[in-house]
């Protein structure tokens, strides 16, 4: 069943952009009633909800959910508007979970009210934000200095003989950023677990309001440094679905190219942080970070940097690669993938590791369905589901890759699938650099005056943008790491397992702080 043929049986209408189908404005009332039954009754997943401040047009505060239509390539915008006065609309996480998140970062940064959201307790905001600051509002300077606050931040706890409470970070020891975890625990074993993040809230949306297309590009690309090649595809792909531009096939072919090589980086990565830094069994670590070396170093000799930044931009990529280029990218590669899946199979070999990895923080399918799990988070756990096969774009209409799942959801489903995804991935790569890379990389885009949306399967899972264009220049801009998505899954998978499991589930997702608190 395709968006029309939805539309139909819901007997609305709606506006057709592409494969974005538009329902027109619904009312406040109804809005939630129809959201309810795409999810429920279509089974539509709900891929992103996110608020506009339309007030200087008189439009009030616009509240926007996206569905993804898979089986027919299409996505489903459903919108409404809140009136000035009292933006308030019936929560959607009362019955579809996959909002909880979203509704209340809306609820924090635009003051719009979910009413009768399950947890309505501040997301975005902690301790330190006044009351009634509202920073993605139009009249909210990006430069406005706000007082210091203390505003208790309830978590949840148990009480009972035997139980204790841990408290884990915001500061951590090393160099990851910074988040809060709270156990609950009897003995070592977790009953609860509870994070709290947006320590270090970037202001990226609000930043990116006002500038031209050009302009808001290096904000995108440095969203998430892990993710730098994916987060620009999305941000091209939403301009140029909005302007209707037809990126060259040369391009639309290295764009795979960059993106599954920094998929093999980082599963390259993973494998050996879960492995090694996850369990003690160093060996994992030591070699994996050296050959995740060779990646950085590969990057840094084609593009100039490090993090596959800087090549892709909209309507197209910066530059064609040369025969030399595409041969030292296919051989390094090879060696990289060789020298991982060695490396895998070294420790799927170790009885001692794989009693840490397996039946370790289970996601079961059900669980990740409700809470909209994405990427190898979900496919780890039975959910089939893959932007580059389910919502083409770049070159994977010819290029399709296979998708990979598991059933089990445990540690170690997610730790073998990446393995398995770089050798899908170096496939995709070998037919890039084997294919005739001739003809033009690049072409105008006429930054047209409207909303586009863009979707790219980053190595993390779906990545969205959403942008909006006035004048040339961006009114709104609003993107989506998975992360945002997976970060709820921990307080899912960890109770049940032992506190020196946690590391172990935590690495598993491989969720960003960074990419989350924009």
């Amino acid at each position: 069943m395709n968006a029309q043929e939805i539309l139909h049986n819901v007997k609305l209408s709606g506006t057709t952009q592409g494969s974005l189908v538009t329902v027109e404005r619904v009312s406040q009332d109804a809005f939630t009633l129809l959201c309810n039954r795409l999810s429920l009754e279509f089974k539509l997943p709900l891929s992103l909800l996110y608020a506009t401040d339309n007030r200087k047009k008189g439009k009030g505060f616009g509240v926007h959910v996206l569905f993804s239509l898979d089986a027919s390539h299409e996505w489903l915008l459903v919108e409404t508007s809140l009136p000035e006065a009292n933006p308030t609309y019936e929560s959607l996480t009362k019955t579809i979970m996959e909002a909880h998140w979203y509704e209340r970062y809306a609820m924090d940064m635009f003051g719009i009210k979910a009413e009768g959201h399950p947890d309505p307790r501040r997301l975005v905001h902690h301790e330190n934000v006044p009351k009634n600051t509202h920073p993605l509002r139009k009249d909210f300077a990006w430069n406005t200095k706000m007082e210091h606050a203390n505003e208790p931040y309830p978590m949840h706890h148990i009480e009972g003989e035997g139980i204790f409470e841990i408290p884990v970070g915001p500061i951590h020891a090393g160099i990851i950023e910074p988040g809060h975890f709270r156990f609950n625990v009897a003995g070592e074993r977790i009953i609860t677990l509870e994070g709290k993040l947006f320590f270090t809230h970037k202001g990226v949306e609000k930043l990116m309001e006002g500038k031209t297309v050009e302009e808001a590009l290096p904000y995108i690309e440095r969203i998430s440094g892990d993710m730098s090649a994916s987060f620009s595809l999305a941000y091209a792909l939403a301009l140029e679905n909005l302007s209707h531009t037809n990126v060259p096939e040369c391009a639309q072919q290295l764009r795979v190219l960059v993106t599954e090589l920094e998929r093999i980086t980082m599963h390259t990565h993973d494998i050996a942080n879960m492995a090694g830094m996850g369990t003690g069994f160093t060996v994992m670590a030591a070699h994996g970070f050296r050959v995740k070396e060779k990646m950085m170093r590969l990057s840094e000799r084609v593009f100039g940097n490090r993090f596959w930044r800087g090549y892709i931009a909209p309507g197209g990529v910066s530059k064609s690669l040369s025969v030399e280029e595409l041969r030292d990218i296919q051989k390094t590669t090879k060696e990289v993938v060789d020298e991982m899946q060695d490396l895998f199979e070294l420790g799927r070999h170790s009885d001692g590791l794989r009693e840490r990895l397996e039946t370790t923080g289970v996601l079961a399918k059900d669980v990740a369905v409700a809470f909209g799990a994405l990427g190898l988070s979900a496919r780890g756990s039975g959910v089939d589901r893959d932007v580059r096969r389910d919502h083409p774009y770049a070159a994977y209409g010819e290029m399709k890759p296979e998708v990979l799942t598991f059933e089990k959801g445990d540690v170690y489903a997610r730790w073998k699938l990446r393995a398995l995804e770089m050798i899908e991935s170096m496939k995709l790569v070998e037919a890039v650099c084997s294919s005739n890379n001739e003809g033009a990389t690049h072409v105008e885009v006429q930054a047209k005056d409207g909303m586009g949306i863009g979707a790219v399967e980053a190595w993390r899972g779906e990545t969205l943008v959403a942008v909006y264009v006035e004048n040339g220049r961006i009114t709104r801009c609003v993107p989506r790491d998975p992360s945002f998505c997976n970060w709820a899954l921990f307080g899912a998978i960890g109770p049940g397992n032992i506190i020196p499991d946690f590391p172990l589930c935590n690495k598993s997702l491989d969720l960003s702080y960074s990419g989350t608190d924009l």
